[in-house]
């Protein structure tokens, strides 16, 4: 499993629930400049419409030996997932406070996948305990590290 793009920001503001694995649809010539790591899923956000999953927002750079040249680079994709799954993102969605995210982009046995979750937003005051936590591990590691 190749790591071609992440979302750090989404650990740090939402409680991850559930993970989900997508495949994309996608015209060869993004294929080629994700596969390259030229893909960023900071801004983007997953939709539902009559039954189905996009994500929106997804910046896939043009690839530069391409002679479609006239592809928009944030333009919406479709994802690939089985109807179970997609009514369970359905079902935890309409609860409060509850949203779907990507959280990576990977390449897996030669095919590009997307890993989304059903997650649910912090508070301030979640994301405060959770950064003093790491920093405790943090400290735990280091006086372990010096210990030995």
């Amino acid at each position: 499993m190749k790591l071609l793009a992440n979302n750090k920001k989404a650990y740090h503001d939402y409680f991850i629930e559930d993970k989900f694995e997508a495949g994309l649809s996608l015209l060869g010539s993004e294929v080629k400049s994700i596969k390259a790591g030229r893909v960023s899923i900071k801004e983007s956000f997953i939709g539902m419409k009559n039954g189905e999953v996009f994500i929106y927002g997804m910046h896939v750079s043009p690839y530069e030996h391409s002679y479609e040249k006239e592809i928009d680079p944030t333009r919406t994709r479709k994802l690939l997932l089985h109807k179970k799954e997609i009514d369970k993102l359905n079902k935890g969605k309409s609860l409060t406070g509850y949203t779907v995210l990507p959280l990576k982009v990977y390449e897996r046995d030669g095919l590009v996948k997307l890993e989304i979750a059903l997650a649910k937003g912090k508070k301030l005051y979640d994301k405060r305990e959770s950064i003093k936590k790491r920093e405790d591990k943090r400290k735990i590691d280091r006086a372990l590290k010096n210990y030995r």
